[in-house]
C-alpha cells in the first residue's frame, strides 16, 4: 500500500513541476508518503498485501454462489415437474377398496395403515388367534426353454409370468406355543412353503428344533395341514381378491411416496 501511495505522490509532484528533491524535501515527502498510508490502512482495515488470486476471487465470489444457487432452483423445478407427471399417472389406476366389495363368506378382519409394506387380516375361531400378515405383489418368471418353436413364445411368457403375495399366518391359543405357516399366494392357489412351531417364552440363546423342510413331510401329512389353513379361512378362492386388493395397495402406496417427495422438494 505504501509504495502505490509513494507512486502516485510522486507522480503528482513530478506533473506539478517537482522533477528533483532535495535531501529535507525528501524526508518530508518519505514522511508524508508513511502517514498517508498509516491512515488510508487504519481507516479502510485493508489488508497490506492483496494478491491477485484473491483479488479475484473475491470479485467473482458472488457470482459463484448465484450460479450455484440458480442450477439448484433449475434442478428442483425440474424433479417437480417429473413428479406432477407420475402423479398424474399414478392417479388414474387406483381404486378405493376401502368400503369395497369383500367375497362371499369373507372372515377376516382387514387392518390396512398407510405407509405399510403390509396389511394384516385378523379373526377368532373357535378360541384360536389366527393373523395373516399379507405382503405386496411380487412377480416371478421362469425362462423359455430354449427347444420351444418360436411362434408360442409369447403364450409362454404369458403363462410362466404371474403375481404372487406372500403370506405369514400365525395360529395361537392363548399363551403357549405358536405355529407359523409360510405361504404364497398365486391366482387361485396357494402353496406352504414352510411351518414352524415358535414358542414365545423360550431363550432367545435357546436354538429351537424347527423340524423338517415341508416338502419333506409325508404327502399325507402335507394335505392334512392344507386342510386345516382351510377351515381356518386360507383358502385359494381368496387369492385373486387379496392379489386384486395388495396391487390396489402397492398403487396407492407409490402415489403417497411420490406426493411426500413432491411436498419436501417443494419446502
Amino acid at each position: 500500500m505504501r509504495s502505490i501511495t509513494y507512486f502516485l505522490l510522486r507522480r503528482t509532484i513530478r506533473f506539478s513541476g517537482a522533477h528533483t528533491l532535495k535531501p529535507k524535501q525528501h524526508h518530508f515527502f518519505s514522511s508524508l508518503v508513511s502517514s498517508f498510508s498509516s491512515t488510508i490502512s487504519s481507516s479502510c482495515m485493508l489488508p497490506t498485501k492483496l494478491s491477485h488470486n484473491s483479488l479475484r476471487s473475491s470479485l467473482f465470489l458472488p457470482f459463484r454462489f448465484a450460479s450455484t444457487a440458480t442450477k439448484r432452483i433449475g434442478a428442483d423445478e425440474n424433479l417437480t415437474r417429473v413428479l406432477e407427471s407420475e402423479i398424474e399417472c399414478a392417479e388414474n389406476p387406483v381404486d378405493d377398496f376401502q368400503g369395497g366389495y369383500l367375497p362371499d363368506g369373507f372372515p377376516f378382519e382387514i387392518i390396512d395403515n398407510p405407509g405399510e409394506q403390509t396389511i394384516t387380516l385378523k379373526r377368532e375361531f373357535s378360541g384360536e388367534s389366527i393373523q395373516v400378515e399379507v405382503h405386496m405383489p411380487d412377480m416371478t418368471g421362469e425362462e423359455d426353454d430354449d427347444n420351444e418353436d418360436e411362434s408360442n413364445e409369447d403364450e409362454n411368457d404369458e403363462s410362466s409370468s404371474q403375481t404372487n403375495i406372500s403370506l405369514i399366518v400365525t395360529i395361537a391359543k392363548g399363551e403357549g406355543p405358536i405355529l407359523e405357516f409360510s405361504c404364497t399366494a398365486y391366482p387361485d392357489e396357494i402353496t406352504i412353503d414352510s411351518m414352524l412351531m415358535k414358542n414365545p417364552e423360550a431363550s432367545s440363546n435357546q436354538i429351537a428344533y424347527e423340524g423338517p423342510q415341508f416338502m419333506d413331510l409325508d404327502e399325507n401329512l402335507q394335505k392334512a395341514l392344507y386342510k386345516y389353513l382351510e377351515v381356518r379361512g386360507i383358502r385359494s378362492s381368496l387369492t385373486n381378491f387379496l392379489q386384486e386388493y395388495m396391487i390396489n395397495k402397492d398403487n396407492r402406496e407409490y402415489l403417497g411416496w411420490l406426493k411426500n417427495m413432491k411436498g419436501f422438494i417443494e419446502k
